[in-house]
């Protein structure tokens, strides 16, 4: 494969990773969306923002729904990533004022 042809097809893969990486930027957004929802009930019913065993049940259905090519501790890495900068996202909210309380 000459020069030209790899750095032509090396830009077509990136672009479809930039592609990609906006899809995941889409999801997580999404995620975070359910996530600040599910804090302000935490914050009105004075639940945890840490519950390991919910935590657990995220991680055996993320690894029982990979089919690869990540192994598993790969996807529990970056699942525990995403939950603690979710967890993160519940901390900073439950900073603020429930509605009505103010």
């Amino acid at each position: 494969m000459s020069r030209q042809a790899a750095l032509k097809e090396l830009e077509e893969f990136r672009s479809r990773i930039d592609a990609v990486d906006r899809s995941i930027l889409l999801l997580l957004n999404e995620r975070t969306k359910v996530v600040e929802e599910i804090g302000r009930v935490k914050q009105k019913a004075q639940l945890p923002i840490y519950e390991p065993r919910r935590e657990d049940i995220v991680f055996d259905n993320v690894i029982r729904h990979n089919t690869g090519p990540l192994d598993e501790q790969a996807v529990r890495r970056i699942f525990e990533r995403i939950i603690d900068e979710m967890r993160g996202v519940q901390r900073r909210q439950m900073e603020k004022p429930v509605d009505g309380d103010s």
